[in-house]
């Protein structure tokens, strides 16, 4: 009897542990709230500046831009899909002082982040050419979902000459 409660107590304990090990590190789904162009209250996205030079960097080097993404309307802005045009080049959302994981074109996001009306966040743009090395003038974009329907999609880009 004492071998058979053993192999019970022990297929309970890996079925559960292995439900554990699968669903962790997931994330729900949220909800992307949809706006037309004809909705008197929408989120509305106010960007300064989306392409920034970053000069002459050395192959080895790490550089960074954030750029900063307001929300000037009525309703939150919810800010998705990260991604870039390189794995050498990843984009990090930061709203009240909490970041994102990097997320490149291999690494794809799931994150979802809603901007509070008059409130702004900070897109980062790394740039790691020792990932991919290419000598010379590199222009590399990061991307993200929004959903204010007048911009759908944001385009950061950055330029390096690279030695």
């Amino acid at each position: 009897m004492k071998p058979i409660i053993g192999i019970m107590l022990f297929s309970f304990i890996f079925v559960g542990g292995a439900y554990f090990v699968l669903t962790s590190g997931t994330t729900p789904e949220v909800p992307i709230t949809a706006y037309s162009s004809r909705d008197k209250e929408k989120p509305t996205v106010e960007i300064k500046e989306s392409y920034y030079d970053m000069g002459t960097i050395k192959v080895k080097d790490t550089s960074v831009k954030e750029f900063t993404i307001k929300n000037i309307g009525s309703k939150p802005l919810q800010l998705s899909n990260v991604t870039s045009s390189c794995g050498c080049t990843t984009g990090q959302i930061i709203y009240k002082g909490i970041y994102s994981a990097e997320f490149s074109m291999h690494a794809q996001s799931d994150y979802v982040v809603a901007i509070e009306p008059q409130t702004e966040a900070k897109m980062r743009v790394v740039y790691k050419p020792y990932v991919m090395p290419v000598y010379g003038v590199v222009e590399r974009q990061v991307f993200v979902s929004t959903n204010d329907p007048a911009h759908e999609k944001l385009e950061f880009k950055i330029k390096a000459f690279v030695q």
